[in-house]
Order: structure tokens, then C-alpha cells, then sequence
């Protein structure tokens, strides 16, 4: 099969497995080298990793699909997170959820056509004592209302 990844990621890889006694163990770094390469994770590229590993490819996907930290589509540049918990839920997620829906001009699970901003609700963010929050990229910002959302996104570039 020929690897849907660059040789270089191919051989990061080959090397992750030896880092472990079964080679299946090397999954979610592969995933991540995968994903750093390409931006998702392709139903192609979760096949080729699961080759690789000597795992199933359903394993691989039921992965992918678990952690919100893997993408098996596009996502815009800045990939907006809304923690939805219970703790962010009472402190006012969903009207911030609904004003970054109308902001955008996207739902929940899309992506602008201009590839910029993807929107998607998660699990706990780890962070209830400044909700509601929301993690863009790898960065977080709490303690939310519409003018705090409206100035973070005027300030992405």
C-alpha cells in the first residue's frame, strides 16, 4: 500500500512502534503525526495507520471518533471548541454557542466556506472556574460573553 503520509511521517511511525511493546500501543501518537501532516485524519490515512499497527481499521476509527482532539474531516484555521458541561451549561454556554452560530454564519459540526473558522461543542475543557469556555486552537478563553466573542474573533487573523 502506498502511504497516504509523507516518507518522513511514514518513518516517524516505523519508529514510534519500536518505542513500545506492541506495536498498537503507538496509535495515538501516530494519529497525531498523521494529523499534524495533513490537518485531519482521512478515512485513507486511519486504514494505513491500522495497517501499520497491525490493529483494525473500525479500532482506529472508534478512536478518532472518541477524542475530540482528532479531526476525520477538514477543519477551519481557528477551530473553535464550546465546552458544553453542566458547569459551562449554567454559566451560559448555549446563548454564547447560538452567537457564534450567527456570527459565523455556520451550525454546530461546520466549517465558514472561506476555510477560517470550524465550530463544534466538546466535553469538559478542564477549566469550569472560568466558564463558560471555549478553546480555539490550543488556546483558551473563559469567562464568556458575546462582546469577549465577538473581540476574540475580530482579533484572528
Amino acid at each position: 500500500m502506498t502511504p497516504p503520509v509523507r516518507p518522513g511521517t511514514d518513518a516517524s511511525i516505523e519508529r514510534l512502534k519500536s518505542s513500545f511493546p506492541r506495536s498498537g500501543s503507538a496509535l495515538l501518537p501516530a494519529l497525531h503525526l498523521v494529523q499534524e501532516e495533513k490537518g485531519f485524519i482521512s478515512d485513507e490515512s486511519m486504514v494505513y495507520v491500522a495497517e501499520k499497527l497491525g490493529v483494525s481499521p473500525a479500532f482506529v476509527a472508534g478512536v478518532v471518533s472518541f477524542y475530540t482532539m482528532f479531526h476525520s474531516k477538514p477543519v477551519g484555521r481557528h477551530h473553535i471548541q464550546l465546552c458544553r458541561t453542566l458547569p459551562c451549561a449554567l454559566r451560559g454556554c448555549g446563548p454564547i454557542l447560538e452567537h457564534l452560530k450567527k456570527r459565523l454564519g455556520i451550525g454546530e459540526g461546520e466549517t465558514t466556506p472561506d476555510g477560517r473558522f470550524s465550530l463544534v461543542t466538546v466535553e469538559c475543557l478542564g477549566t469550569c472556574d472560568t466558564a463558560p469556555i471555549v478553546q480555539i486552537n490550543d488556546q483558551e478563553f473563559g469567562h464568556l460573553d458575546a462582546a469577549k466573542v465577538d473581540a476574540i474573533l475580530d482579533a484572528l487573523k
